[in-house]
């Protein structure tokens, strides 16, 4: 079997190149293509994982003059591949909604997607090279085409100048390393002073694109600036892909030699990126700025594990190794997930209810109940609660931690306590802005007539949405699975597996510690809700009576708008005064800007806010 599915992924990429022509003429048939050869890579890629996920090679007649282009197949390729699938998938899917007609339009797309999935696929330096800058040209058209803004285009232009970038540095990554082919690398890892430009380098260039601190500036503007399914691939799988190239060039063509101290930069550029991105997550009124600022923080923590795999495996401390970095592949799945399926969400409520801003939404649980449930499940991710997908990649970096507390001396003890610090932090932040994110535009009352009369998606982009939402809960529910696709890439890079530590039911970071059983949380979860729906019914008297809703924080309502007016209700800007007074003035160069008004002008008072990027 695995002898075909490397054909089948050169199909695959076939037909995503088809499409290409196909949407300029046709889009909803070029949407309708790339979404089945996205389909059919997830079910290749599932194949080759559960099948043991050997190494396949194949090499192509195309490319350079004298150099055949390779495609190849292992552990870390199929898990990833996996992951772009599913969101492509989806992603393609959501784009045969009639909103969405500006993005099918553009025959950028399945490029995207074709990109994407050649990276992963690669298996020489040259056809790396050409699938990621195929994904870095394709991204940028549609982020700058699908709108005509001024804003968007200097997203466009920020974000071209940071692709630039990382470009330059990941081809001289290829001429550091020497040779084109994989296995030849392998054979002959980088040593002395290639072996840190080689460290250098791949962490400006693939570390840009996936949104490490400090070279994250970019991501906020552009994720938040491309239509919503363009902004569920870029923030859910390309990022993705970006650490695959990261994990593919530190861990596995570096060799498992190196030493200790290249988790260095990882470890505090992860934890500075999970700290500034959760902060400024509860700092912005745009929708999709929060849920891009919250990639920034997911790819830190993701960076953090990476991290503490790599100090593992360099210290021979194989279990701990294979804890860090089995909890990393989780966090990266799960990311994925939520993500898209947050983003998704976000742009069906900006075309539903015709902004983005959470200033101008409230009450859209009533109008769109599909997309808020949708986005109700991905913010509980997106805060850590149990027994999601975002709990369980959290919690087995944490345990990662804090088994990595236990091992070396006082200096690495106290980076560790730093880190824990740093996660504990990011954690409790991001589920505030997961919070501020749900009470502002989805509870309360419609702030404009725009929000009152939203109406919700359509059935394709209620199907991505649907579907994202069921694999989150079931990867939450059982996290062994995706531990289970990962084992092949764990012995791939030389770590150690987590045999008789994952479990169907329950998932053990170490032997002698306690696990954690999703089912069993979910189950006294349930248990506890409906004790306190039997109490309530119990507790209610004949006469229980409906009453007006609470106004705390409405004005006395005028005699013409007996309800209170919605505008002043507790906002976006409410939620973050806070934290902007208390740590974004320091961390973010937050700050206020009051503008009072004169003698005479009518004209209201006005406050503004203004962030570093």
């Amino acid at each position: 079997m695995n002898g075909l599915v490397l054909p089948g992924l050169v199909m695959v990429l076939a037909i995503l190149f088809a499409a290409v022509v196909v949407t300029t003429r046709l889009p909803r048939a070029g949407m309708l293509m790339s979404a089945l050869a996205s389909a059919l890579a997830l079910l290749l890629g599932l194949l080759h994982a559960l099948g043991g996920a050997d190494a396949v090679r194949l090499a192509l007649p195309l490319g350079m003059p004298g150099h055949a282009s390779v495609l190849a197949l292992d552990g870390v390729a199929s898990f990833f591949l996996v992951l772009v699938g599913l969101l492509a998938t989806a992603a393609a899917t959501a784009c045969l909604e009639n909103h969405g007609k500006a993005i099918a339009t553009l025959p950028a797309l399945p490029a995207f997607l074709a990109g994407m999935m050649l990276t992963v696929l690669a298996g020489d330096g040259i056809t790396l090279l050409v699938g990621f800058e195929l994904m870095s040209i394709a991204s940028f058209t549609l982020v700058v085409t699908a709108y005509h803004d001024g804003a968007v285009r200097s997203a466009g232009l920020l974000y071209l100048g940071m692709a630039g970038l990382g470009a330059v540095c990941l081809v001289a990554v290829v001429a550091v390393l020497g040779d084109a082919d994989f296995t030849v690398i392998r054979a002959h890892p980088p040593q002395g002073w290639r072996a840190v430009a080689v460290l250098v380098l791949v962490l400006i260039g693939a570390g840009s694109k996936a949104g490490l601190a400090p070279l994250h500036i970019w991501l906020p503007a552009a994720h938040a600036a491309a239509p919503g399914p363009v902004s569920a691939l870029m923030s859910g799988a390309m990022t993705s892909v970006a650490l695959y190239v990261l994990i593919r060039v530190l861990f596995d063509l570096a060799g498992a030699g190196q030493p200790a101290w290249w988790a260095l930069p990882l470890l505090l550029m992860g934890a500075a990126g999970a700290v500034i991105g959760a902060l400024r997550a509860n700092m912005e009124d745009d929708v999709k700025a929060v849920l891009a600022c919250s990639t920034v923080e997911n790819i830190g923590l993701i960076a953090i594990g990476l991290g503490l795999a790599f100090a593992a495996r360099a210290a021979d401390l194989p279990s701990l190794a294979g804890l860090a970095f089995g909890a990393a592949l989780l966090h990266i799945m799960g990311h994925g997930v939520f993500k898209a399926l947050l983003f998704l969400a976000a742009g069906a409520v900006q075309y539903g209810a015709g902004s983005r801003l959470l200033g101008r939404l409230g009450g859209l649980i009533h109008t769109m109940p599909v997309t808020a449930l949708a986005m109700m499940l991905g913010a509980a991710c997106l805060a850590g609660l149990p027994p999601s997908v975002g709990f369980a990649g959290e919690w087995l970096l944490l345990q990662s931690v804090l088994a990595a507390a236990r091992q070396g001396g006082l200096g690495p003890q106290i980076l560790v306590c730093v880190l824990a610090a740093a996660m504990a932090l990011a954690t409790a932040l991001a589920a505030a802005a997961a919070v501020r994110l749900v009470g502002v535009a989805l509870l309360g009352r419609p702030r404009t007539p725009q929000a009152a009369a939203s109406v919700e998606a359509g059935l394709p982009m209620r199907w991505a949405m649907v579907g994202l939402g069921f694999v989150c809960g079931l990867i939450g529910l059982f996290p062994s699975m995706v531990l289970a696709l990962a084992r092949p890439a764990l012995r791939q890079v030389s770590v150690g597996l987590m045999d008789g530590r994952s479990g169907v039911l329950m998932v053990t970071p170490l032997l002698d510690a306690p696990g954690y059983a999703p089912l069993a949380v979910m189950g006294l979860i349930a248990l506890g809700m409906l004790l306190i729906a039997v109490l309530l019914r119990l507790r209610a008297g004949p006469g229980l009576r409906m009453g007006p809703a609470w106004d705390c924080g409405f004005g006395a309502p005028p005699p013409w708008l007996p309800n209170g007016d919605p505008l002043t209700q507790y906002g976006g800007g409410s939620f973050a005064q806070p934290l902007r007074r208390a740590l974004g003035t320091a961390l973010l160069a937050a700050h206020e800007q009051v503008s009072l008004r004169e003698p005479g002008d009518v004209r209201p008072a006005r406050i503004g806010v203004g962030l570093r990027d």
